[in-house]
């Protein structure tokens, strides 16, 4: 059967398309999801244990939940640049993040972190449902609540 001008312009069109197909070697879409994943900090990547709540975020403003908190809790955070691993975050702008309860609580925020560091840690003793805010910050990071007994 002889070929139409239609039908040889489609292969020609879908050949490109073909060209990045395949599970190559060489292929980028695998390296760049190790690539990410190798800049994402531990405290990040480590599956929760039971009662844990691990908060993730890349911009500021930003909050989530709300959670619900029983007890004592180690809370610790850690910001990250993906583009650069070896950043000095003490040269930074400071983080800031804060539980909040919802609006009709009369409880009012807790001040989480407030400081210009790569990571930190304290123990709170929590009870009730809060929001999780990160209020300001420049990088992608991670809140990690871990019960005490």
């Amino acid at each position: 059967m002889p070929r139409t001008p239609s039908r040889l312009l489609t292969v020609l069109l879908a050949l490109p398309g073909l060209a990045g197909c395949g599970g190559s070697p060489g292929a980028t879409a695998p390296a760049a999801t190790t690539a990410t994943r190798a800049v994402l900090p531990a405290l990040a990547t480590r599956p929760p244990v039971k009662g844990e709540i691990v908060v993730r975020g890349d911009l500021t403003p930003d909050t989530q939940g709300p959670y619900s908190f029983r007890g004592r809790y180690l809370v610790r955070f850690e910001q990250y640049a993906p583009e650069d691993a070896g950043l000095d975050f003490g040269a930074q702008t400071a983080f800031s993040a804060t539980l909040t309860p919802r609006r009709d609580d009369p409880r009012g925020a807790i001040r989480l972190v407030q400081g210009a560091a790569a990571a930190g840690r304290r123990t709170l003793e929590l009870r009730g449902r809060y929001f999780v805010s990160a209020d300001f910050g420049d990088f992608p990071f991670v809140l990690r609540f871990t019960p005490r007994a």
